[in-house]
């Protein structure tokens, strides 16, 4: 009837579980738990402090990455990683945890702003609506957060701790005897006291102001330095590396990106290279992770040497430095400091017509390919182009090894950010230097010798010849020769020679930049610096936080010609006199004097590199976070020696942006004392993506999925054929489908259980909102084993189960309880599936236990039908915090199991055995079967390959 006639099916079922059912249900429970405060996790003092017997509950605390409130909304590929920390965090609470789990919104974002810069609209009134429409999308999904403890990045008592942090990193160094981060007052009393030399040899009396505040910015955590920037003149900002596309140009408006020096702030993360990398080993992330981390950080141990030039020298730092006797010429990168100060007015006597790119000085040439190079990304200047490109500065080095005059160059292929900005080129055994070499008809020299048969005459290579397993040839000198030496022999030998003769020495070095942590744009954290009539950097007061965003006219960069690299950004915030200039007394002794208020604002990042300590103690305004609070959620213990979060859900691309930058955070904050663990998140779990089919039009423009009709296997929109290919899901591509659809036709239970159910939670996969309707019908049948669709009353029995269903019941606890454990929530589902169905199918009323256990199996996954159900079965309290069912070992194990037989690799009998067989008891009863007796006929067996107790394998003589 419910095939053919719905309306009558729903008239003769009126109490049957619909889309409207579950829509009323689920409202109502999710007021419900609003109201009695269902999922608010106790601290152990505070505001937040609760009911002793649940804090001394084991913790756990659950968090998703920050999400970033859309205007445009979630689609259904958002949710997944919320749903499966809630289901997640609700199995721990049912396993008896403390749990803390909540939201907050990372609101500080370039998106926000290019709408305020388009319509003039405050960016706080867009991100606030579109936060307000999130916790709504989120609301309807019944997830179980703790809604006291969120927040917003833009809130100014939340930010104020993001510029109270700063304060904190610019007011430290790094101590590397110490190994950690330490006040730097400590670091001015040693200069005082002349415990550590001041340097330039002066005592810290004699330095005038400006002096001693520029020595201490070479050592703080924090810094403002001249820094190569992406510069973008036709948007009027700095862009990040992100934000640049391969070929040099604004991701946003296609504009021309130059590099530029400007004054900026940076964060030394670059003194944590170690920390980070050794720290690595004590979490629990994706291998994959751990990788990429460990690539970014790139930690390479070599030689720095200094090439004498001019009295004064250029400093490489190599890994191959066993190969110097080979170095023929030099490269600088073009931004490279030393490029003017060494290039001369003129071209010296026999310089190369291919080294001076046709320009008539070295300074002209110099200029012209500085230009060149500063319209190129670093993604460009480092791939592997046919063509090599530079120009011979005009300059000669000397080859410490050998005294060789070698000829200097600056090529885009050296990057400033790497090393020292300078590389000895040793064509014969690096690919870029051969074909480089090749290109300006440089010197080629033989010194690894090479494995196969083409000699030591690097003129006649091909390319260049690279090997650690080889021995040094051609590389002796008066008092050093490292010829006949293995590569590590030789390392060694010529790292000591250079220290002995104070032109090097063995160092590491590391791929890791510091952090570059200023933005020219409106919507960011302030900075709580302010200059003084010297231009001396004074951080703020934590009385004065937080500094708030002044009003300003006007949200628009301003822009210039986009080919005029010579140009410097103006600031928004720089726009507002008023707020710009103040007279401020710091509480320094010094009293009321006139500052300039720095104008460039925090990254995006700022403010999740330390969310996870907000969550803890939200509403502390005296401290960071009490560190009682802290410790007990996030401190250190067994089996996590440097604490931190205990699950942190969200996606691979943040791998070496966020994550690296929320451990180097926590690291200082833990070294000054501020928190008990070093690290932020024990465990990591990236989940994969919800895909969607994007169907495109001949001209490759998507069109809507929804209109897409099928027809033999091919499909069409407006009876045109187009293309279909798998992809993400979004607005843009026209394929994105609204969570609030899915709940309206269905309800946020099925919805759940089908995202989780789409596959393992690690692996993305493709949206089929036909297959939705699978997970409806387990919930159908569910409500239907525990109420009458005709009259809504409760229909099971108390009577004892039957032994096979308590067989099922047993097996699935035991699947569920694991799975869930081991966020494996599509296996979870088929258990539950499989055990509804049982019950389904033994067609009478169900016990009382069997029902209670099912709903209690499936409350984390589908929790309002949950809840209902459970309050239909006579259970004042919410499921929320009912215990998870434990499995009865007696009936987990199968009273027998199917063992397969096989004779010439065929399947001949199938037989019901003790789990617990032997190998010889197994092969006994096999072959007195009288299927494998009759598919032998008689014939002798060679072998019997025993697999107790599910397969033998006879094979005959």
């Amino acid at each position: 009837m419910s095939e053919t006639n719905p309306a009558a099916a729903e008239v003769a079922a009126p109490h049957r579980y619909t889309a409207a059912v579950a829509a009323e249900i689920e409202a109502r429970w999710q007021d419900v738990w609003d109201a009695d405060g269902t999922y608010a996790a106790p601290n152990p003092k505070g505001d937040l402090a609760g009911d002793p017997g649940l804090v001394a509950k084991p913790k756990k605390y659950v968090m998703d990455m920050f999400p970033y409130p859309s205007g445009a909304g979630l689609h259904v590929g958002h949710p997944l990683g919320y749903i499966a920390t809630d289901v997640f965090a609700r199995f721990q609470r049912m396993t008896g945890h403390n749990v803390l789990h909540t939201l907050g919104f990372d609101a500080f974002g370039l998106p926000a702003e290019q709408h305020a810069v388009q319509t003039g609209e405050h960016p706080r009134v867009t991100t606030e609506a579109a936060i307000n429409n999130m916790k709504s999308q989120l609301r309807r999904l019944g997830l179980g957060h703790d809604k006291r403890r969120s927040f917003a990045t833009i809130d100014p008592e939340y930010y104020k701790w993001t510029q109270w942090i700063f304060v904190q990193i610019f007011n430290s160094w790094y101590d590397d005897e110490a190994k950690k981060a330490r006040p730097i007052s400590e670091l001015v009393a040693r200069f005082e006291s002349g415990e550590r030399a001041v340097p330039g040899g002066r005592s810290w009396d004699a330095l005038s102001a400006a002096e001693r505040a520029d020595i201490l910015g070479e050592y703080r955590l924090a810094y403002a330095s001249d820094a190569p920037v992406n510069w973008c003149p036709g948007l009027g900002t700095v862009l990040a590396n992100e934000e640049v596309t391969a070929d040099g140009r604004s991701e946003r408006g296609n504009f021309p990106v130059f590099k530029a020096k400007l004054r900026q702030w940076n964060m030394r993360i670059t003194a944590y290279a170690d920390r980070l990398l050794d720290d690595l080993n004590e979490l629990d992330w994706p291998e994959a992770i751990k990788l990429q981390q460990r690539n970014w950080i790139g930690r390479s141990e070599g030689a720095r040497v200094d090439f004498p030039i001019d009295g004064e020298a250029i400093t490489v730092f190599t890994t191959r430095q066993d190969t110097l006797f080979g170095a023929t010429y030099m490269v600088l990168a073009p931004e490279h400091p030393l490029v003017e100060k060494f290039t001369p007015a003129a071209w010296p006597e026999g310089t190369h017509d291919v080294w001076t790119g046709g320009h008539a000085t070295p300074g002209e040439a110099v200029a012209a390919y500085r230009a060149q190079a500063a319209s190129k990304s670093d993604v460009e200047r480092q791939a592997e182009a046919k063509d090599k490109t530079g120009v011979f500065t005009g300059a000669f080095a000397t080859n410490p090894v050998n005294g060789e005059q070698i000829p200097v160059f600056i090529a885009d292929y050296v990057l400033m950010g790497y090393g020292t900005g300078a590389i000895m080129a040793v064509p014969a055994h690096d690919t870029r230097d051969f074909a480089f070499a090749r290109a300006f008809e440089l010197p080629i020299r033989c010194v690894v010798e090479p494995s196969d048969d083409r000699g030591t005459d690097a003129s006649t290579w091909d390319d260049a010849f690279a090997s650690y397993d080889a021995k040094i040839v051609n590389s002796h000198g008066e008092d050093v020769s490292l010829d006949g030496l293995g590569v590590v022999d030789a390392k060694a030998r010529i790292t000591e020679w250079l220290q002995r003769k104070g032109i090097g020495e063995g160092t590491v070095n590391f791929r890791l930049r510091d952090w570059l942590f200023s933005r020219q744009r409106y919507w960011g954290e302030p900075f709580p610096i302010v200059y003084d009539e010297d231009g001396i950097a004074h951080s703020l007061p934590e009385s004065m936080l937080p500094l708030e965003l002044p009003e300003v006219e006007d949200y628009s960069p301003r822009t210039f010609d986009p080919d005029d690299a010579d140009t410097s950004p103006e600031t928004p915030l720089s726009r507002n006199q008023d707020w710009v200039d103040v007279t401020l007394d710091l509480g320094d002794g010094r009293g009321p004097r006139p500052y300039r208020r720095e104008t460039n604002t925090m990254p995006n990042w700022a403010g999740s590199c330390w969310y996870e300590l907000r969550y803890l103690d939200p509403h502390n305004s005296e401290k960071l976070v009490d560190p009682e609070i802290e410790q007990y959620w996030m401190g250190p213990r067994a089996g996590q020696p440097h604490g931190g979060v205990d699950l942190y859900v969200g996606g691979a691309e943040h791998a070496v942006l966020h994550l690296l930058y929320a451990r180097f955070w926590s690291k200082v904050l833990y070294d000054l004392g501020h928190i008990s663990s070093p690290e932020p998140f024990h465990k990591l779990y990236n989940q994969g993506m919800i895909q969607a089919f994007v169907y495109r039009d001949s001209r490759g423009f998507p069109v809507p999925a929804a209109e897409i009709e099928e027809r033999d296997g091919a499909f069409f929109h407006n009876g045109e054929q187009v293309k279909r290919e798998l992809g993400k899901m979004g607005k843009s591509l026209k394929n994105a489908v609204t969570p609030e659809t899915i709940c309206e036709e269905y309800g946020a239970d099925t919805l759940r259980l089908y995202e989780m159910a789409m596959g393992p939670l690690d692996v993305s996969r493709p949206w089929d909102t036909r297959a939705v309707v699978g997970q409806y019908r387990l919930l159908q049948r569910l409500w239907r084993n525990v109420v009458d669709e005709a009259t809504g009353e409760v229909t099971v029995v108390d009577a004892e189960p039957d032994e096979t269903t308590l067989r099922a019941l047993h097996k699935a606890i035991d699947g569920v309880r694991q799975d869930l454990e081991g966020l494996r929530f599509n296996t979870a589902i088929a258990k539950v599936t499989e055990l509804n169905n049982h019950l389904t199918k033994a067609g009478a009323a169900v016990s009382r236990p069997v029902a209670e256990s099912l709903v209690l199996l499936i409350a984390p996954l589908a929790p309002h039908i949950a809840e209902e159900l459970w309050r239909k079965l006579g259970h004042p309290d919410s499921v929320v915090h009912q215990d998870f069912p434990v499995a009865d070992p007696r009936y987990v194990v199968d009273e027998s199991v199917t063992c397969v037989v096989q004779v010439k690799g065929k399947v001949k009998a199938r037989l019901e055995v003790s789990p617990a067989i032997s190998d010889d008891e197994l092969e006994k009863v096999a072959l007195a079967d009288e299927k494998v007796v009759a598919a032998l006929d008689g014939a002798g067996i060679r072998k019997v390959i025993v697999r107790a107790p599910k397969l033998v394998n006879i094979v005959p003589a």
